[in-house]
């Protein structure tokens, strides 16, 4: 099991890893805004529970139970968005910081049961996809709004920046 540290840490690794497959320290202490040594010591202590291969100097990567236990974190972070906003009536811009502290509760069964109530929502209130049970993603083809032509038509289904300024 991961301490709430730990499972922020995997969470940032998978997304920063969606940019490229070795993932630096500075790139993770600027995100979890911290010292690089920190990250360093953090990155040791996952690599000796099997969750990150972590080379010095080199950075870090997810091992396919840190990958999985990080898609785990989302899934639940995206599940609470959803309902946040669904059945809370809270403003879409308003979920993430209460989401990151509900996607640390360890219920297997609550978070199947609120995916449940929930009736297995595909997307979060942004439009990121929610990852079923097994942690597999739906396929889904995004064009992002600046790719599109003069007089073009678009649904919009998402956006990339989650700040509540934006």
């Amino acid at each position: 099991m991961q301490s709430f540290t730990e499972e922020n840490y995997l969470k940032v690794i998978y997304h920063l890893a969606e940019k490229s497959s070795s993932v630096q320290t500075n790139a993770i202490a600027e995100q979890i805004q911290t010292k690089p040594a920190s990250v360093t010591d953090m990155l040791k202590k996952l690599a000796e529970k099997g969750l990150v291969d972590y080379i010095k100097y080199q950075g870090a990567s997810l091992t396919a139970k840190g990958k999985q236990t990080a898609i785990n974190i989302v899934r639940k972070h995206r599940l609470w968005e959803v309902f946040l906003v669904n059945k809370l009536h809270f403003k879409w811009d308003e979920v993430h910081d209460m989401a990151e502290e509900l996607e640390h509760i360890k219920s297997v069964e609550l978070i199947e049961r609120l995916d449940s109530y929930l009736n297995f929502p595909k997307t979060d209130p942004h439009g990121d996809p929610i990852p079923n049970k097994h942690g597999e993603f739906e396929d889904s083809t995004f064009i992002k709004l600046t790719e599109l032509n003069i007089n073009d038509l678009g649904t919009i289904t998402g956006v990339s920046e989650h700040s509540s300024p934006f």
